[in-house]
């Protein structure tokens, strides 16, 4: 069976924005969707984050496509560079993803050793990077490190903030078709 995990962002949890509309329009097309609280949400620590992922993931194979959301897209990120060679997931979507700790010293611990763009690469069959054009957290050329370290295809919306709500002090996003379309376009 098909599988999608959804890591939320920074004091995110399952039922936040936009991951219950994408959860249940992925399970419509007959998707198992999984969308963990992730340990201590309001001071995300990799050492807690990655072992959780890992937890929920299981045995990853190429059935098995990774949401990651702000902070979730590093988690994913680290959780590839992990996987061994023989091991591939289908997809990895990243929803205002970054590769920096974009100068918030509460992030720091998750860029503690280089990214290994090489590896990830390798470990998952494509990417899609999915950038706001006024994200006040992520600066949009975000998106062209990710195309370029990753091959990944990068979707630009306009004004459409960090993809957030009330955590990032913004209307909620509730719904975004885009991580549907492109998981459906990984898996056929």
């Amino acid at each position: 069976m098909k599988k999608a995990i959804i890591v939320h962002c920074w004091d995110g949890y399952p039922e936040y924005c936009w991951y219950p509309d994408v959860k249940k329009e992925l399970e419509k097309k007959g998707f198992e969707v999984l969308v963990p609280a992730m340990p201590d949400t309001n001071v995300p620590n990799l050492s807690k984050w990655l072992p959780k992922l890992k937890e929920i993931a299981g045995t990853p194979d190429e059935d098995t496509y990774l949401i990651g959301h702000s902070i979730g897209c590093i988690t994913i990120m680290r959780y590839l560079e992990s996987l061994s060679e023989k091991q591939k997931i289908g997809g990895a979507i990243f929803v205002a993803g970054f590769t920096d700790d974009l100068g918030f010293k509460e992030l720091k611990n998750f860029f503690e050793t280089p990214i290994n763009f090489k590896k990830i690469k390798l470990n998952s069959k494509q990417f899609v990077d999915i950038i706001s054009d006024n994200d006040p957290y992520v600066p949009l050329d975000r998106g062209d490190i990710i195309k370029e370290k990753l091959g990944a295809e990068v979707i630009v919306k306009h004004n459409a903030k960090h993809f957030s709500g009330p955590v990032d002090n913004e209307s909620s996003c509730t719904k975004l078709p885009d991580v549907v379309d492109a998981i459906m376009k990984f898996s056929n």
